[in-house]
């Protein structure tokens, strides 16, 4: 059976808070955060060039280009949990992911920098996490895009569902070329 273009940008589904996010929500999520740098290197070692700048899809970015972009959304992410943590219901600034992902560097660039970059990162942001209260997790930000308030504790989900999103992706195209 053919995949339909809808399956293969959202191999996992789009992100879906929970009506009611619990503690055991949370813990999962960022688990799932603080996992992910390994394993997004672990299923990419070894990858050739060729692979690394094959779309995960017609029409899709490359397997560098998914890399460097979730680098780059997750450093995002950062800035905008430490923004909702220090003003009040700050709206964010969104960026063209598409337009970056198109750059020089996000085409050709070795992958290593953005793994590296994606570590950092996520220690970061797991150790931040880890020490955020209830009502800190309260806190939101407005995306100017319609105007959607996210609150923290639902951003924490929708990056690990990122994460997983995009590495699913990658998962899926090697199993299909039969890489792995």
């Amino acid at each position: 059976m053919e995949e339909t273009q809808e399956q293969l940008r959202y191999p996992i589904g789009k992100f879906e808070a929970p009506g009611s996010i619990t503690e055991t929500h949370i813990g999962e999520w960022i688990s799932a955060l603080e996992a992910l740098p390994k394993r997004l290197e672990a299923l990419v070692k070894g990858l050739s060039e060729e692979q690394l700048d094959t779309p995960y899809r017609p029409e899709g970015w490359t397997v560098r280009q998914v890399i460097h972009h979730t680098a780059d959304s997750h450093h995002h992410s950062y800035i905008r949990f430490k923004w909702a943590l220090t003003e009040d219901k700050p709206v964010i600034k969104p960026y063209d992911q598409n337009g970056w992902s198109s750059l020089f560097d996000a085409r050709t660039a070795p992958i290593q920098m953005s793994l590296d970059h994606l570590k950092a990162v996520h220690a970061k942001l797991v150790y931040l996490l880890k020490g955020l209260s209830p009502l800190d997790l309260e806190r939101e930000f407005v995306h100017p895009e319609g105007g959607v308030t996210t609150s923290l504790k639902e951003n924490i989900g929708r990056y690990a569902w990122h994460g997983n999103h995009h590495f699913a992706h990658i998962e899926n195209l090697l199993k299909d070329k039969r890489w792995v």
